[in-house]
């Protein structure tokens, strides 16, 4: 069992899981990006897997559709160490890559190649609590008991990946690039047939509305939770940096759970930290964000 301290490093000032080793961190910019590569972006805890379900089901459905191809989806591009980008090499096309990269440390051919790139976006409140609980029982990170020590280390930027506010920013330069598709996890709990439609089109994958609602049903946060409980974990097979186990990923997916978390003083703190750091943004307008 690694020490607590052996658990996370910090790369560029942004905090790691040592599951993202710093030689693969270093090496980013090596990997070999193909145009039809898909990249599934999000700061950790912000339904992550519910997306890659999403988007596995649409691929499926389009297959039995039309005979059309899968996709083919990969570990986080910085998890593990630059021996990776020889498997992600091998794997065929197109590929489904995951990551909690900020928009600036993306290897540089995924820009350059005009690479397709969905950003899902959920209330940073939420964020903290489901991150909270995942630092509580996940063996890859260190421990973190009290909920306050937790949210200020949140407010501050060292939790893994760093700032939830610089990782929006990151990417608010590029919102409008033809090739960047934003979606609200509140927004696709609300409707998730009319989010599946909007990937559908920014993706090209033409299906019906039955398929398209066949595919919300099966991608409900209840169906894919007992799903994780029946299957086995591979350690060699996730879409997540911080761990495999599926049964860690799949808590609540509740919107509003801030609310049993939050005292009125922390309430008012992080609303002001949001509204210092985030009044410029466009795209914490767009977030259902309640105070």
């Amino acid at each position: 069992m690694p020490s607590q301290s052996a658990l996370v490093h910090t790369f560029n000032g942004i905090p790691f899981s040592t599951r993202s080793s710093k030689e693969l961190l270093h090496t980013l910019d090596s990997f070999e990006a193909r145009e039809d590569d898909v990249l599934l972006v999000s700061y950790p805890k912000s339904g992550t897997h519910w997306l890659a379900e999403i988007l596995k089901n649409l691929y499926r459905t389009q297959q039995g559709a039309n005979g059309c191809g899968t996709v083919t989806l990969t570990s986080p591009i910085e998890f593990g160490d630059p021996s990776k980008y020889e498997d992600l090499r091998n794997l065929p096309s197109p590929r489904l890559i995951p990551t909690h990269l900020n928009y600036k440390m993306l290897p540089v051919q995924l820009k350059t190649k005009k690479c397709k790139m969905i950003y899902i976006i959920r209330n940073p409140k939420d964020t903290a609590v489901s991150l909270y609980h995942y630092y509580k029982d996940n063996p890859n990170l260190p421990t973190i008991d009290k909920w306050t020590t937790f949210l200020e280390m949140f407010l501050r930027g060292e939790v893994v990946c760093g700032s939830w506010f610089d990782h929006i920013h990151s990417w608010e330069d590029h919102k409008n690039d033809d090739n960047v598709l934003i979606l609200y996890y509140e927004a696709m709990k609300k409707d998730a047939t009319r989010s599946i439609e909007q990937l559908s089109n920014f993706l090209g994958v033409n299906l019906t509305p039955e398929k398209i609602h066949e595919i919300a049903m099966k991608s409900s946060f209840s169906e894919m939770k007992e799903q994780a409980q029946k299957e086995n974990i591979n350690p060699n097979n996730t879409v997540c940096a911080l761990t495999s186990n599926k049964q860690l990923i799949f808590r609540k997916g509740t919107v509003g759970d801030w609310k049993n978390h939050f005292s009125t003083k922390q309430t008012k703190i992080f609303d002001a930290q949001i509204e210092e750091k985030m009044n410029s943004s466009q795209l914490m307008k767009c977030i259902e964000y309640e105070n």
